[in-house]
């Protein structure tokens, strides 16, 4: 098959829909299909380069409005190339409706990420043009039911609507080598004989992640630590926070980690949380790399996809949001609970096994790839 993946960035700009996408589109090259991502550039000028198998095209980029680029080139592209499957991530405007006006592939499939949510003067412009480009779609992938019902957009179009839930490789985070989560613990001062219970957060710092609420939860959980792993705009602002409250001793900034460093984050921690508080966290990849390596979850109830990953009561808990109240009472409880810790986290690992490995969403896409071609009578045999 020919493939085209259409968003504003590719790897190696650093994102959970932008790796969604590397990681499908590497996979489907190295099965053999002709892949090709078309993305902006960060400049003006078009680039093109292959990487591992797949072309991607970086269309020259005008300027960026409200986190969107905005390309007179890319559209131009989405005209000239014939995929027979043009894969939408969005929310993306400019690609929703260039595909939408201008495609030429077979077969339209949208991944449907995220609603828009903080931007909502763009949203009552971008509004209209998003449901037509989402009615015109062959098929459209949400990853959770629970967006399917709790979307406004998704839930007029629930017919046309297949959940495919993202994936992760679980062997990479329940098979850390051994020593690396000692070395994180020594590299941060908590490898002493009775080292404190670790906490831990992953993610970009960006708003609706709600570390805030976190912060404030952790003055009422004696004695544990906080690993926060990931950089983003709030960074600063939280550092701060943690200072104020008089948690600098207790709260580690990690920022970014190396990928093949990451799985030792996990490896050191107790608990991890997800205080989201806003239905920009869509589904919570890093839920599935937590349950890879067993740890048992904590988050909270947006509407979202994070609830159907982490079930309440087996894999983990689920609180109210903007409640550091709720969020340290569910904390100590499992805290000081080592066995409903350890039953929890094997639930969790059991549930990502059966329901979350990488290998399951990518042969998902394709079978859906598959499924709508071979109705147009077009053999992909």
């Amino acid at each position: 098959m020919k493939i085209l993946h259409l968003y504003k960035d590719y790897f190696p700009v650093l994102g959970g829909i932008e790796n969604h996408i590397r990681v499908l589109a590497e996979a489907q090259a190295a099965a053999g299909h002709q892949v090709t991502v078309l993305v902006c550039d960060p400049g003006p000028r078009t680039r093109m380069e292959t990487r591992n198998g797949v072309r991607v095209i970086k269309a020259g980029r005008l300027t960026t409005l409200a986190s969107m680029p905005i390309s007179l080139s890319q559209p131009l592209w989405v005209a000239r190339l014939r995929p027979d499957i043009a894969h939408v991530h969005s929310p993306y405007p400019l690609g929703e409706l260039a595909n939408w006006l201008l495609g030429r592939a077979r077969c339209t499939v949208i991944t449907y990420h995220s609603d828009v949510v903080r931007q909502k003067q763009i949203l009552r412009f971008y509004a209209p043009f998003l449901r037509r480009a989402l009615a015109a779609a062959d098929r459209i992938i949400a990853t959770s039911p629970h967006y399917i019902r709790t979307s406004p957009f998704l839930s007029r179009v629930a017919d046309r609507c297949t959940v495919i839930p993202l994936g992760v490789d679980v062997e990479r985070f329940a098979r850390v080598p051994q020593g690396a989560g000692a070395a994180l613990r020594a590299r941060i001062g908590l490898d002493g004989p009775a080292p404190p219970p670790v906490l831990l957060f992953v993610g970009r710092l960006r708003y609706y992640k709600g570390l805030d609420d976190l912060l404030r939860a952790l003055p009422r959980v004696p004695d544990a630590h906080l690993l926060v792993v990931g950089d983003g705009p709030m960074r600063a602002e939280w550092e701060t926070l943690a200072r104020e409250l008089g948690l600098a001793d207790r709260v580690h900034f990690l920022g970014d980690l190396p990928d093949a460093d990451l799985p030792a984050s996990y490896a050191v921690a107790d608990l991890f949380i997800l205080p989201a508080n806003a239905r920009a966290e869509a589904f919570g990849t890093v839920l599935l790399e937590a349950m890879a390596a067993g740890l048992p979850l904590i988050c909270t109830e947006v509407g979202s996809g994070t609830s159907f990953v982490n079930r309440h009561g087996e894999t983990g808990l689920v609180v109210p949001p903007r409640d550091p109240a709720a969020l340290a009472a569910a904390i100590n409880a499992l805290l000081a609970d080592p066995a409903r810790r350890r039953a929890m986290g094997e639930a969790a690992q059991r549930r990502v096994r059966e329901q979350f490995t990488v290998e399951q969403m990518i042969a998902r896409v394709e079978a859906l790839y598959h499924q709508l071609l071979n109705r147009q009578g077009f053999s992909t045999l």
